[in-house]
Parts: structure tokens; C-alpha cells; sequence
């Protein structure tokens, strides 16, 4: 074998070397962020204001940094005519990356309200019940009314189970979980005195999460995300998934086919 031929042999080798120990190394430099989901952190939390004017979500239940500090959000109407009414969204804080679920399961949502309301009559066109709606970023995927809540200013448990479809085995990060609420019922009346001696009006509240308890939670079956290769033609690794699979092989693979280009080259030039 020429001089030049053994250099670069042994060049190739030592580089070859190097992409083993290096790779790993840099593989376990990546930290999970509490706050964004995995198949070992699947709940996603809801916080909020206590006004309910900014609800918010996150996969850290630790972390209440620009929540209610009460544990709830809350809105109130007093008097005669008054309207126990809200419309709101709480949505996904800064979603990074996607998010994979099983098809085989479900989206468990567990929330927790207290409403103190009059009952709807049969004339009033504005009356909604407790109604609930989930949705992936844009795209509404689910919703569900829940007509047993009581409204005699007692605490509701809601959970709702939601079966993932083909539309939701997978969240881009550009596709951020958010669920709606919506109420409108009237508020409780004294048609005599003028609410002079009896309370009027009624009010409308939900509780955040806090450490250590689960009263606003969202849960999904997360799982690992599907290794590119596995049925992807345009993975675009040199030998499919395994690029992927294992930190730095692609690397280590580029170049083992660089070095046995070289021999084959120099046998090449031998024979000749």
C-alpha cells in the first residue's frame, strides 16, 4: 500500500474512533423539559389567573409560576337579570416539540368547577350547560355537554374520557393541545324585594392545579416517537432507522464506508 493510502487509512480510522466516544457524550447533554410532554410525563396541568381572564397549560406540575396563587379562577355577577356567563380557552404554553400518542388510547380529562346558577327555562335561547371543548390547534377534535353538574354552588368533578383517533395519534408542535369552556345560565332572582333581602346573581369558578393534587390535569397516552426508517422511505439515513436509533452510528457508518472505499481503492490500484 502507497504511503498516502496508509495515511489515509489510518486518518479514517482515528476519525472513526472519535464519532464513538464523541456522540454519546453529546447524546447526554440533552435534558427533558419538565414542561413539555413524554411517555414518562404525560399530564398536562391548567393554571390560570384568578379572574379566568388567562388560563394556561404546561406538562410541569411543579412549576405555578403565573398561577392564581388562591388555586382557582373565579367570576362573580350580582343582582337582578344577571348572567352567569364565560367563554374561555386554556391553551398549551410554548409547545416544542411534537407530541405521539397510542391509538389504543384515550385522553382523560379531569376538572374541577363550583357555579352557583338558576336553571334555564324552556324560552331562554342563550342557556348552555357546561360544555366542554378540545380541541388541536385549530381544529376541534371533541366536545361534550355535561348536563349533571349542579348549580347550587357545590364542587363538580368532570372527567371526560376521549378516545384518540386517527387525528390525534400525533400533536405537531405547531398543534398545541387547548380546551374551551363554556357556560350561560341565569343567575337566581328575587322578583318581590329586589334582591334587597336575598341574594341575587351567582358566580362561575375553576380550579387550577397545585403540587400535590390533581384537580385540573389533562392525561395523555404518549408514546415514544416511531424511529424514522420504520416505514419511511424518505428517512434519509444511511441505513434507515438505525441512524436515528442509536447516537452517532450514522456518523460511524459514513465513515466506515469512506474507509473501505480506501481499500477497496488500493486493491484497486494493486491490481492494476
Amino acid at each position: 500500500m502507497r504511503p498516502a493510502k496508509i495515511t489515509m487509512a489510518v486518518a479514517l480510522t482515528v476519525l472513526m474512533g472519535l464519532s464513538t466516544i464523541g456522540a454519546p457524550v453529546a447524546a447526554q447533554e440533552v435534558v427533558a423539559d419538565p414542561r413539555q410532554p413524554s411517555p414518562d410525563n404525560p399530564h398536562m396541568h391548567v393554571y390560570g389567573s384568578n379572574d379566568l381572564a388567562n388560563c394556561f397549560m404546561h406538562f410541569d406540575g411543579n412549576d405555578t409560576s403565573g398561577s392564581a396563587p388562591e388555586g382557582y379562577g373565579e367570576k362573580e355577577w350580582t343582582g337582578n337579570n344577571a348572567r352567569i356567563e364565560v367563554d374561555y380557552t386554556c391553551r398549551m404554553e410554548s409547545f416544542k416539540q411534537d407530541m405521539y400518542n397510542s391509538e389504543n388510547g384515550s385522553i382523560s380529562v379531569h376538572l374541577e368547577f363550583e357555579i352557583d346558577a338558576a336553571d334555564c327555562q324552556d324560552t331562554d335561547a342563550q342557556c348552555q350547560n357546561l360544555t366542554l371543548t378540545f380541541f388541536k390547534g385549530g381544529f376541534e377534535v371533541a366536545q361534550e355537554e355535561f348536563l349533571s353538574v349542579s348549580l347550587n354552588g357545590a364542587t363538580n368533578s368532570v372527567d371526560w374520557e376521549i378516545p384518540i383517533d386517527r387525528n390525534m395519534t400525533r400533536f405537531n408542535k405547531s398543534e398545541e393541545p387547548q380546551i374551551q369552556v363554556q357556560f350561560s345560565h341565569p343567575g337566581t332572582n328575587d322578583p318581590f324585594t329586589g334582591c334587597a333581602f336575598f341574594y341575587c346573581g351567582g358566580f362561575f369558578r375553576m380550579y387550577y392545579h397545585t403540587p400535590g393534587n390533581g384537580s385540573a390535569e389533562i392525561e395523555f397516552p404518549v408514546v415514544n416517537q416511531t424511529m424514522p426508517g420504520s416505514g419511511d422511505e424518505d428517512s434519509g439515513g444511511l441505513i434507515g432507522g438505525v441512524t436515528d436509533s442509536v447516537p452517532g452510528f450514522g456518523l460511524l457508518a459514513g465513515v466506515g464506508s469512506l474507509a473501505m472505499a480506501a481499500v477497496a481503492a488500493s486493491r484497486y490500484s494493486r491490481d492494476d
